[in-house]
């Protein structure tokens, strides 16, 4: 009882401390108005997961352990679920209302290879898509806290390209099992050895690969110090939710994982996303705000703050697109570095998919090593349909009744300092139509080894104040 009563204080007094201290301070000096988020507030009270049978030996299967607890907690009208130092195998977690889940240092939340533990049956049919390992759906005061691990085993799930890999990375696969297409050029978790299929071909089994952390319809959202790792798919998204914290994250994933987006907010309203360090092998901090209808009925991003953040590898270090139909409105990026990735600031959509940005404000970002662009402007990211060569080889003019044209504007960036990058900024449209305006780039400095600047003709971008220098 000693043992569990000084826990639940420690962990009690760790929440408490970042409740108190509030996030005010970030919102001083904003270039837009912008109301203060609000965190979660979880009950003071706390239980642990062995006092449901949970085991940390990295064997035994948690998943009814998670349930009871989170049953009783909800039972009480919520608290913390703590998760001491072990390995802690499970299933699907389902979080309810007034719950922190509290990772420990030390404790690992695993997902087990075994993917049938993340398809749902309902009346007694299975689902055709698995589940994330952790989710809430329409809940209110929800966080994840500690300084734990939180594991999606992400290996079991994802495809590998062979051009990707050295031979020994090649060789621990194959040694998994699995199924080997494309002559060779590709490697599929299909047939493993020790773990079953959930699909009857390699193909159909890709399509069932899910996310490891998703937050829908949800209020007062916190992710605070925990590490989140090695996901299936994307790592963190929350979605369509109001009010969310995500500070003092560490996201990572191998850089060759395939869709290995680290953070996505998909038409949320009201983040704060700071201190966090990202390594992702696809999109590191990304905007979304859904496709078609579907978007404008969700509504736009909105109230967005991105501050001291580092991001490592990453397709793209800040990132909008490639679905916002619901447009993305009052976002400010200031004081964040990007060390190796990609790109820089992308801007990425294509018809059908786009939207309207509205009051983006980028300021004082730091760049190394940037492979591509520093500053990306891409319209025809995904428009097969209308992108097609005519026989002469130029681009087709884009019909006028084309659906959700994205159109960037209203974006102003400053103060960024970029040191090697193959091109500075690239900005690609759509025929026959101005996708990129009202777009300003003041002070900066770009050391480029490629190219200055790329940029069609029909775009509207004002630079000024700006250094292009290279060898």
């Amino acid at each position: 009882m000693k043992k569990i009563l000084v826990l639940f204080f420690a962990v009690l007094s760790s929440f408490n401390t970042v409740m108190a201290g509030g996030y005010d301070s970030y919102y001083k000096d904003l270039p837009v108005s912008m109301p203060v988020v609000a965190v979660p507030v979880i009950p003071d009270y706390a239980v642990d997961i062995r006092d449901f049978g949970g085991v940390g030996d990295g064997v035994t299967l948690n998943t009814d352990a998670f349930k009871k607890a989170i049953s009783a907690l909800e039972k009480k009208g919520g608290g913390h679920l703590v998760v001491p130092e072990g390995i802690w195998m499970t299933g699907l977690i389902s979080l309810k209302d007034n719950i922190d889940l509290h990772v420990e240092k030390n404790a690992i939340i695993m997902a087990s290879p075994d993917k049938n533990l993340f398809i749902k049956e309902k009346n007694g049919k299975k689902d055709t898509k698995c589940t994330p390992m952790i989710s809430a759906s329409k809940r209110k005061n929800v966080s994840i806290t500690g300084e734990g691990v939180i594991d999606g085993n992400g290996a079991y799930w994802r495809p590998v390209k062979r051009s990707k890999v050295s031979d020994t990375e090649w060789k621990e696969f194959l040694y998994m099992g699995g199924t080997e297409a494309e002559g060779g050029k590709l490697w599929f978790p299909f047939n493993l050895k020790h773990y079953g299929n959930v699909a009857g071909t390699p193909e159909a089994q890709e399509k069932m690969r899910t996310h490891l952390i998703r937050i829908t319809d949800c209020e007062n959202v916190l992710v605070s110090g925990v590490t989140i790792q090695n996901s299936p798919k994307f790592h963190l998204i929350p979605t369509r939710c109001n009010n969310v914290v995500v500070d003092g994250v560490t996201i990572r994933c191998p850089w060759n994982a395939q869709n290995g987006d680290a953070l996505d907010i998909s038409s949320c309203k009201n983040v704060l996303i700071v201190n966090n360090m990202i390594d992702a092998g696809d999109d590191g901090i990304c905007m979304k705000g859904g496709a078609g209808e579907s978007g404008v009925k969700y509504g736009p991003c909105e109230n967005i703050l991105i501050e001291n953040n580092a991001v490592f590898h990453a397709h793209g270090g800040f990132v909008i697109g490639s679905e916002f139909s619901g447009g993305m409105k009052n976002i400010v990026v200031r004081n964040n570095r990007f060390c190796g990735t990609d790109t820089g600031l992308r801007f990425k959509s294509g018809i059908g998919r786009g939207g309207k940005t509205e009051g983006i404000y980028i300021s004082d970002i730091v760049m190394t090593d940037i492979k591509d662009e520093a500053i990306v402007f891409d319209c025809t990211y995904i428009d097969k349909k209308y992108s097609v060569k005519e026989d002469d080889g130029k681009a087709a003019t884009v019909v006028k009744d084309a659906p959700f044209v994205p159109e960037f504007t209203d974006i102003h960036i400053s103060n960024v300092t970029c040191r090697n990058v193959k091109t500075a900024v690239s900005v690609t449209g759509l025929p026959g139509m101005n996708c990129v305006h009202g777009v300003t780039i003041d002070n900066s400095t770009f050391f480029y080894t490629k190219k200055d600047k790329s940029i069609v003709d029909n775009a509207d971008i004002t630079i000024t104040n700006s250094r292009f220098l290279t060898f």
